[in-house]
């Protein structure tokens, strides 16, 4: 960002707080997104956007005033001001509560990604020569009928400034993408994807991210495994052991404890189609939410996070916040606002999809913590059961309890040993049973960090880009397969 549009910011936030608000903060925000498939050997999608404008929260007499534009001179900015003044205003007149914001020092502070290579400035031949060969590897075999390859990049830069006297410049650089084969074989279709699947997988890193994917060496198990698909067994229905993969674990982390433990829900403040919360401040503290294998941490610090960042969208530093601890449930995912109504301090997880969307609470990185051991030690320790990997469909009630899940592939296990391959595993619970049944969870070394980035929250809705990260674990008595 220029000087002179640097200035016209603090200006605007200067006049507001002449003006006697409460508060008042703005964002400036400037993103950057390109995207190339390729599919069947041939280019299907280049996409290269840029998107650049304002926001401006104002709390005046205990009410919250919201104003966003894509003018950025000054008398642009001054309109917006007045706007979101004047919301305020309106609404105070008829407010039953009034807000207040518990106090945080003021900063003044950048950054900064870190990354190697700049995707922005790396040819586009040269993306284009690695999807086509990644997708000639997916694509060598008659039975594979659709092959597809993408990568995308993101990069978000901002500056934020508030009447407390925070003035904040951040930049974010993500990079990721994803392989996908879908074979066919009469009337029965199956899919494998890489790294995960409905979705590119981003870290948050440079062009090196991408390489580290390493789509030729993997695109060859992938088309492998969709043809094997094709003629395995289906999946059985019963009660029986299963290990999940870390490709599948995250979205099981993102659906039952990421969005529960997102405080606004847990409130009743924000109730959109995907419902509220069964963990409510009740239960904090004392709530038995998994086994003592079960350690999830809400970290907004992870390395390579896409939930990663230096401070929120209220000025916030990035902090890593206990939210499972033994088991029990110790902490939400918070803004200053709703922290303040539990006599807690924010967890620094109030986010906006972009320059016109409001600030609300959001997933950073919920990572489930690494314990002992390896995938190989759970496996040659179970006499039955089923290893799945890669999510294939999902679904999950209105307070996040009772859920179903569907992965791409799985493994029969038996005594300890891997056996033959499964079409349309499936599994369901009730998410406290299913994680108090957890006996085990892979270490450190096989801990894998994904990048979500179409997590859905709010009406209207936004879209935004969050972490996850998981070892292999180990659940005991989950019912699987279709009930006949």
């Amino acid at each position: 960002m220029d000087g002179r549009a640097r200035n016209l910011i603090e200006q605007t936030i200067k006049s507001l707080k002449r003006r006697g608000v409460d508060y008042a903060d703005l964002r400036w925000v400037k993103e950057l997104h390109e995207e190339i498939i390729v599919q069947n050997l041939a280019v299907q999608h280049i996409s290269h956007s840029t998107s650049e404008g304002v926001s401006i929260r104002v709390l005046h007499r205990g009410a919250w005033g919201y104003a966003a534009s894509s003018r950025l001179d000054g008398p642009g900015l001054k309109h917006t001001a007045d706007q979101a003044l004047e919301m305020a205003r309106a609404v105070a007149l008829t407010s039953q509560g009034k807000i207040s914001l518990p106090a945080v020092e003021p900063v003044r502070a950048h950054y900064a990604t870190s990354l190697e290579v700049d995707p922005f400035q790396v040819e586009l031949q040269k993306k284009l020569d690695y999807l086509f060969w990644a997708a000639q590897v997916l694509k060598d075999h008659p039975n594979i009928k659709t092959a597809t390859a993408s990568l995308e990049f993101y990069r978000t830069n901002k500056l934020f400034c508030s009447t407390e006297g925070s003035l904040i410049e951040q930049e974010t650089t993500e990079s990721g993408g994803m392989l996908e084969a879908t074979a066919i074989l009469g009337n029965e279709v199956q899919r494998r994807s890489y790294p995960t699947a409905n979705s590119s997988s981003l870290n948050q890193g440079g062009y090196e991210s991408v390489k580290g994917l390493d789509f030729i060496g993997q695109a060859a198990r992938v088309r492998k495994e969709a043809v094997e698909l094709l003629r395995a067994k289906e999946c059985p229905a019963e009660m029986t052991t299963v290990i999940l993969m870390p490709d599948q674990l995250i979205l099981q982390l993102h659906e039952s404890c990421g969005h529960p433990v997102e405080l606004d829900r847990a409130l009743g403040m924000e109730l959109s189609f995907a419902g509220g919360s069964f963990l409510t401040p009740d239960l904090l503290d004392h709530f038995r939410y998994g086994s003592k294998w079960v350690n999830i941490t809400a970290d907004a610090t992870t390395p390579s996070g896409c939930g990663t960042f230096g401070y929120d969208d209220e000025g916030v530093p990035a902090q890593r916040v206990p939210i499972i601890r033994d088991g029990i449930f110790v902490g939400y995912l918070s803004s200053r606002e709703t922290a303040g109504r539990i006599k807690r301090s924010s967890s620094g997880a109030m986010r906006a999809e972009g320059w016109n969307s409001v600030p609300i609470v959001r997933m950073t990185n919920v990572n489930l913590e690494p314990g002992t051991g390896t995938v190989a030690d759970l496996i040659r320790d179970t006499k039955k059961g089923i290893l799945m990997a890669t999510n294939k469909s999902w679904s999950i009630d209105d307070r996040r309890l009772n859920f179903q899940f569907g992965t791409e592939i799985g493994w029969e296990i038996k005594n300890g040993a891997v056996g033959q391959v499964l079409k349309n595993p499936m599994y369901t619970g009730i998410t406290p049973e299913f994680w108090g049944s957890c006996n085990g969870v892979a270490g450190k070394g096989e801990w894998q960090l994904f990048g979500v980035p179409n997590c859905a929250k709010g009406e209207p809705v936004q879209i935004m880009h969050v972490g996850h990260g998981a070892s292999p674990a180990r659940f005991e008595r989950v019912q699987v397969g279709r009930k006949r």
